[in-house]
């Protein structure tokens, strides 16, 4: 196909490059790219070959050249789960009207936009009630899809939501349906080779002692035994007065409430694993606590035969059918069978980067970029079905 036949697209919140990647294996052409955040315009530039914008308010539309397709995953800060939920008190919550302001002034065929799914509910609603009104107002029909990389293949479990809005002018009043699910996902194909693994990966220290103490526990309950959603060891021995319990707040009396069952039940087993490994639990907040989310004890079950979290909440446990949810927070995953963190390479490939895309030198950085990014081919997914719908390229 030659380029006059492409359609051109502008990539606004671009990050590292996951929609250019998607719509340029798509047969389109990207003719400005924008992000805030000067590592990501780094890697975008030595991948795509293209300088990045810096601020999208500084964007004037007069400059910008006429384009087919406008993308971008607008900030989500200020309506994740994960963060205060601020929503329109947060100015990242209102750079969306900085797409609607080159929306109204380019009118692209397409626009693509991504966010976290609890953009649905923040705000009562009024938040999504905002942005559909918005897509509304400049002329243009919307249509949402749901999805995960689980759901295409990728053993990540990453629900998003996807905007599709297709200018009205060009709407043919039916909607574009999704290709079938694909339910396998091949979990080891995402993993590198352990012997090649740099050991800086493997996690030791402090933070392996902590890890092996609760496996040690964990060895000492009977199968189906049902584990309280958040064990906080240290609370069940730090001897509070009722006084001082009665101060407590809300949710810490409960989850004391909670605990005291199974720590009774196996009373002389805490008693002499907490006393052989007090200095290790206490050492940190987080340490004392493990919230153990993979159901009931299993035969010769561990906590490293799943994934493992270090959150501020405590240790989170979670089951290792599908790597957790990246984020741009911190939280790198453990994967419990190899005591280790998963790798940027392996990041890269559960947001469906290729092999040969170039990553950040700098760990912390690759991983918050791998986090902040849309799954290539969830986005891939998308943009054909709109593509095949209205018979794009054909």
């Amino acid at each position: 196909m030659e380029d006059n036949d492409k359609l051109t697209f502008i990539d606004l919140f671009c990050g590292i490059g996951g929609f250019h990647q998607a719509l340029t294996s798509n047969n389109c052409i990207c003719t400005l790219a924008c992000d805030i955040d000067k590592n990501c315009q780094k890697v975008y530039k030595e991948n795509f070959k293209m300088n990045v914008e810096s601020d999208i308010k500084k964007l004037d539309t007069a400059k910008i050249l006429d384009t087919d397709i406008i993308c971008g995953g607008f900030p989500c800060q200020a309506f994740s789960n994960a963060g205060k939920k601020n929503t329109f008190k947060d100015d990242r919550g209102l750079l969306f009207d900085e797409i609607i302001r080159i929306v109204n002034a380019k009118k692209p065929r397409f626009l693509f936009l991504e966010n976290v799914k609890h953009i649905l509910k923040v705000g009562n609603g009024e938040v999504i009630k905002y942005i559909k009104q918005s897509i509304k107002d400049s002329g243009y029909h919307l249509q949402l899809f749901i999805i995960s990389p689980h759901q295409y293949g990728i053993p990540q479990q990453r629900e998003r939501v996807f905007f599709v809005c297709i200018r009205n002018d060009i709407y043919n009043g039916t909607d574009i349906v999704l290709p079938p699910k694909i339910i396998d996902c091949k979990f080891n194909d995402f993993l590198e080779n352990t012997n090649d693994i740099d050991p800086k990966y493997f996690i030791n220290g402090d933070l392996l002692k902590c890890l092996t103490a609760w496996d040690e526990i964990i060895k000492q309950f009977e199968v189906g035994e049902k584990i309280s959603p958040c064990i906080m060891i240290n609370e069940a021995y730090n001897n509070h007065t009722q006084e001082q319990y009665d101060s407590y707040a809300k949710w810490r009396k409960e989850y004391i409430t909670k605990n005291k069952p199974l720590i009774r039940k196996y009373q002389s087993e805490f008693d002499i694993w907490y006393e052989k490994h007090r200095d290790i639990l206490k050492k940190r907040v987080i340490y004392g606590k493990l919230e153990w989310q993979v159901g009931k004890i299993k035969p010769n079950d561990s906590i490293f035969n799943y994934f493992i979290q270090i959150r501020q909440s405590g240790i989170r446990v979670r089951k290792a059918k599908y790597f957790p949810t990246l984020v741009a927070i911190g939280q790198i995953p453990i994967y419990g069978k190899e005591k280790r963190y998963i790798t940027p390479k392996e990041c890269a490939r559960l947001q469906s980067f290729p092999n040969d895309f170039k990553i950040q030198d700098n760990d912390r950085n690759a991983y918050k970029q791998f986090g902040n990014s849309v799954n290539v081919d969830n986005v891939s997914t998308i943009v054909k079905a709109t593509f095949n719908h209205y018979h794009i390229q054909d």
